[in-house]
């Protein structure tokens, strides 16, 4: 089921992404939904029950219900920036609990912290010369991109010190999530809406997801 389930959580990517281009946004909730099911089945399979792997499982439940709610903004589009904020606070939450469960492996988290400031810094900088939004959302991406940039600054951290499977699996997971959701933002504030930078957000993001619930099979 492990090796089986990337591949139908695929299909179900394939055919969410058709039915949202043809907005047909009801049937397009419902396939998000059960391709999201799939990260989450593969972390309750691969988990061994220990304090790191229970964090990272909860991260991809809780992913699970941000990107239903994401969606849920085309469907009650007059409460669609409201839904799109509260989407993105439960994907920072699942951020937290990623960041919970790899933090204590890491020997040099000031280091990190300074690094994922920085870099943070410079990436807002980048994209807020190629976006226009509002004072909320500025502030959430903030938060947010901030609170990845320190997960893979942290992940990073660990393959450094000890590379091991899991370690660079996790790394690799978050480092697409950071991508997909540069894409994302990039796509929704910007001039213009690309179906095709849409394919390619949620093609890493769900490439992010599945790489994380199966690290844990890696996990000692």
């Amino acid at each position: 089921m492990i090796y089986i389930l990337p591949a139908f959580c695929a299909v179900l990517v394939y055919v969410f992404l058709e039915k949202e281009a043809e907005k047909q946004y009801v049937p397009a909730v419902i396939l998000k939904g059960l391709a999201s099911l799939c990260f989450v089945s593969i972390g309750q399979l691969c988990n061994p029950g220990n304090q790191v792997s229970n964090l990272i499982v909860m991260g991809l439940i809780i992913g699970f219900i941000a990107d239903i709610l994401l969606n849920l903004r085309m469907v009650y589009k007059e409460k669609g920036q409201t839904i799109f904020l509260i989407g993105i606070l439960v994907f920072l939450t699942g951020h937290i609990m990623y960041l919970a469960a790899v933090l204590p492996l890491c020997s040099s988290k000031l280091t990190c912290i300074i690094i994922g400031i920085v870099l943070t810094t410079l990436l807002m900088i980048w994209i807020f010369k190629r976006v226009t939004a509002k004072p909320a959302f500025k502030i959430f991406g903030v938060v947010y991109i901030g609170a990845i940039m320190l997960l893979i600054c942290v992940a990073i951290a660990n393959v450094i010190a000890a590379p091991s499977p899991f370690n660079m699996m996790f790394a690799a997971g978050a480092v697409f999530f950071l991508v997909s959701d540069i894409v994302l933002i990039l796509n929704t504030f910007g001039s213009e809406f690309k179906q095709s930078l849409r394919n390619t957000n949620i093609s890493l993001y769900y490439i992010g997801q599945l790489l994380i619930a199966l690290s844990l099979q890696l996990l000692k």
